[in-house]
Parts: C-alpha cells; sequence; structure tokens
C-alpha cells in the first residue's frame, strides 16, 4: 500500500486555510481547460485501456468500449474475483487484477484508465492514474470532497491528459441546444433554475432505489469469500462488511456515497452549468427529511447563490430530490405535468425552458404555443460523437472533451457544498471559493475532507 502521508490525519481549520491559500496560488479551477495533450502513436495503433470496476456502471462501460475497434481492452480490475472472472469471459485476453495500483505498476503499456467504482475510491484511483500520465474516463461525481475535487483538477492540468467524467448526458443533442438558445436570448436573460429529480426514489414513489434516512444495521454478516473487503473500503473508515452498505446500497451513506444529488445531479445540474458558465457558489442554504448520522435523508432542497460572471447576472439554482418538485410554472398547460423524475426550468425575463428528462435531453420554450412560433437560433457547437468517443478520440489526438476534469471538479464542488449544508441540517453557508474556506460556520470545514485510512493518500 501507499506510504501514509498527511492526509492520513485529521485536516484542522488551518490546514484547510493553508490548502486554500495553495489554491488561490495556483491550484484554484481554471475553466475552460482543454483536454490535454495526446501521445503521438502509430498509424492504427490501439489505445490500451485498463478498466477498474467490471460491473454496474463498469459493465455498461466496458459495453460501450467494445464499440471501438482503435481500443484494447487490455486490463481488468475488481476488488471481486466473482466480477473478473465474469468480465474475463468476454476479455479473456485482458490481465486480470484485485488492486488498482498492482494493475499500474505492472501494466506499463497502458495508455487510458477507466473508473466505475463507488464514489468514495474515485479521487486516489484518479490521482495513481494522473501520476502515472494515464487519460482518465472516471464515473461521476468525480470525488467524495471538495479537497479531493480540487486536488484531481489541479492534478489533471499538470498531466496535460484526456479527462472526461461519466455524466453522459453531455452528449445530448438537447444539452447543446439548451447553450445554444438560452446564449441566444431566447428566455432573455436567466436569473433562477430549478433542476431536480427524483432519486433515490422511482418516479417519485416508493420503493426506494436504495434506501436513504436510516441507521446503521446492529447484525454482522460475513464477507463473501470472493470479496476483498479492504479494498473496497479503500480510504474510508474502517467499518465491519454488510450488505446495506456494499454493492449498489453504498449510494445513500455519507462514507462511501452522496445520495440522490451525486446520482443524478451531476447529470442534471451539468447543463445548467454549461450554459450559464457557472463557476462557484457564494453561499448555498438547504432543508431535508430528518438527518441521520451515517445515510443521506429521503429528500432535500438545496439552494445556491451564484454570484455575477461577466455579462451575466447573479443566479439562484434550486436543487429537489426524493420526489419533491418546484413550483408548477404558470407557463404550463393545464394538462400538462412536470416529469416526476427528472427535468430543468431555466426561468429567464423573456420566458422559461423546460428540460423533461435526464441530462438535458428535451428542452421545450413553454407554453407549447411559444415552442411552435420559435425559430432556433444556427448551430454554434460542435455536435457530440459519442461521450465515451469524445474521451477516446482526445487521449489519440488531444481534441477537446466536454466533460473534463476542470469542468466535472468545479461542478462536483458544489454538488458537495449543498450535501454538506444537508448534513449540518440546513441552515446559509457562506462559500470563500479563492481560500476554500467555509467563512461563517468553522466547524463546516471538518467536511471539506475526511482522514483517509492509514496506508492511503492521495
Amino acid at each position: 500500500m501507499d506510504t501514509p502521508s498527511p492526509s492520513s490525519s485529521p485536516l484542522t481549520r488551518r490546514q484547510f486555510v493553508h490548502a486554500g491559500a495553495l489554491a488561490a496560488a495556483g491550484l484554484a479551477l481554471a475553466p475552460g481547460t482543454a483536454a490535454g495533450a495526446a501521445r503521438s502513436r502509430a498509424p492504427g495503433e490501439k489505445l490500451r485501456v485498463g478498466f477498474v470496476g467490471v460491473t454496474g456502471r463498469g459493465g455498461s462501460n466496458l459495453g460501450e468500449f467494445t464499440k471501438f475497434t482503435d481500443v484494447s481492452i487490455s486490463a481488468l480490475c475488481d476488488v471481486d474475483s466473482a466480477h473478473l472472472d465474469m468480465a474475463a469471459k468476454q476479455f479473456p485476453d485482458a490481465a486480470r487484477y484485485r488492486d488498482f495500483r498492482d494493475m499500474f505498476a505492472r501494466e506499463s503499456a497502458l495508455d487510458a484508465v477507466v473508473i466505475s467504482v463507488p464514489d468514495h475510491n474515485h479521487a486516489v484511483i484518479t490521482m495513481a492514474a494522473l501520476k502515472r500520465g494515464l487519460g482518465v474516463y472516471c464515473e461521476k461525481p468525480l470525488t467524495h470532497t471538495i479537497h479531493e475535487a480540487r486536488a484531481i483538477a489541479a492534478s489533471a492540468r499538470a498531466a496535460g491528459v484526456a479527462t472526461q467524467m461519466g455524466n453522459q448526458g453531455m452528449e445530448f443533442e438537447g444539452n447543446r441546444l439548451i447553450n445554444e438558445w438560452i446564449t441566444a436570448g431566447a428566455i432573455g436573460t436567466v436569473r433562477e433554475v430549478h433542476v431536480w429529480s427524483d432519486r433515490p426514489t422511482s418516479r417519485g414513489k416508493l420503493p426506494v432505489r436504495w434506501p436513504q434516512g436510516t441507521h446503521r444495521p446492529t447484525d454482522s454478516q460475513t464477507v463473501p469469500a470472493t470479496l476483498d473487503w479492504d479494498l473496497w473500503l479503500g480510504p474510508a473508515p474502517q467499518r465491519p462488511y454488510h450488505s446495506e452498505w456494499a454493492k449498489f446500497k453504498w449510494r445513500a451513506w455519507w462514507d462511501f456515497g452522496t445520495g440522490g444529488l451525486g446520482d443524478m445531479g451531476v447529470h442534471n445540474l451539468a447543463p445548467v452549468f454549461s450554459a450559464l458558465d457557472l463557476t462557484a457558489p457564494t453561499s448555498v442554504h438547504a432543508s431535508s427529511t430528518p438527518v441521520f448520522p451515517e445515510t443521506c435523508p429521503l429528500a432535500c432542497s438545496i439552494h445556491y447563490n451564484f454570484p455575477a460572471h461577466g455579462k451575466r447576472p447573479p443566479v439562484k439554482v434550486h436543487w429537489y430530490d426524493g420526489g419533491i418538485l418546484p413550483e408548477r410554472p404558470d407557463e404550463l398547460e393545464d394538462e400538462r405535468t412536470l416529469n416526476p423524475e427528472d427535468g430543468i426550468l431555466f426561468v429567464g425575463d423573456g420566458g422559461k425552458l423546460l428540460v423533461e428528462g435526464w441530462g438535458g435531453r428535451s428542452p421545450r420554450l413553454i407554453p407549447e404555443s411559444r415552442m411552435r412560433d420559435f425559430r432556433p437560433p444556427a448551430r454554434t457547437l460542435p455536435r457530440s460523437v459519442g461521450h465515451h468517443r469524445e474521451w477516446v478520440d482526445a487521449c489519440k489526438t488531444g481534441s477537446p472533451t466536454r466533460s473534463h476534469f476542470d469542468f466535472a471538479a468545479n461542478l462536483t464542488e458544489s454538488l458537495l457544498l449543498g450535501l454538506i449544508c444537508v448534513r449540518l441540517g440546513g441552515g446559509k453557508l457562506r462559500w470563500d471559493r479563492d481560500r476554500m474556506l467555509i467563512t461563517n460556520r468553522p466547524e463546516a470545514n471538518e467536511l471539506l475532507h475526511y482522514a483517509y485510512r492509514p496506508g492511503w493518500s492521495l
């Protein structure tokens, strides 16, 4: 394992102030950073990619990359040997590993890595890959803490490699239309946006996709014979194995996941950040169902205040999950309802833009009569070749990606700041982005990162 570092000890407020000073000196996020340089390749040479996590999202990502004839799936890594055995049936020539560090140490010919594991392991694996000069595709949200987001963004810029976060909605045509319509003034100046998802419920109803708002179970369970539990935990605090926080249920637990906001907020907020060129909020407040010490609440609403930027005025962005919906807009026809699963409502001085579905898939001006009379502006953005394909091309040629790690880290930082507010029971948090500091509640700064287990570091 890695040698323990200062990040293995609790971070004090003084250390956070120091970290913020470093950020202000050069590690702050730089909006609009391109994908980075690519290694020169011989004609026809395949991109050699390793995969960390091979089931769930990992399995879906593997399926996407098998479509590309110029990609070699060279190595597979998973903490569960049963998962590896299943993947090996499809990719018998790929090397197999339980520990990503072994894979990076032995597979010197790798060009890039795809990371599809629980949130709490994103940063340590991503950082290890960046230090080796590998291109990185990492599932969303990019990191589990704000401290990690800053560190990963800075490391990615220094490495100059192709990066992409797995918020696949960025490839949607609607995602680009939102940018173009708002830039062209289709609804005037946008001052407020409402964004929602039904997660963790399904269509706003029980049963939940994963249980939240609950206490830690008291019974004990045996670790499955195929699972390396210590590797699954990674840097997270030590705890015994239990199925309530393993597998897909990990999303509910603060030690491992980020709830409905981390699952779908990254998808649904991305078009908002992109279209309005949002950086970081100056303040945030929240409310929720009862907050439990170890799990996300069943539902919450989070309200961000973003400062003016360039010619854009200040913007308020409201997030709702767990089945909560924003107030019904007056412009919506009587027979229509808001999509109960996912949506975005942009409120401008000259109208409203409703986006139904996740990731910015289907934008429409409301009422529908307004849409029928609307003449869309000329296209100004390049169209997508596919979210995964975009990253492969970036690895091979240095072309840009739409969800590169500067954009991804900035979005993730705001998301995580909202969750800190929820964990503290609501109230207002004032955020000093340059110093990476919550200025009005000093105790909140302890949630910007956590003490990694001994042996783990960035």
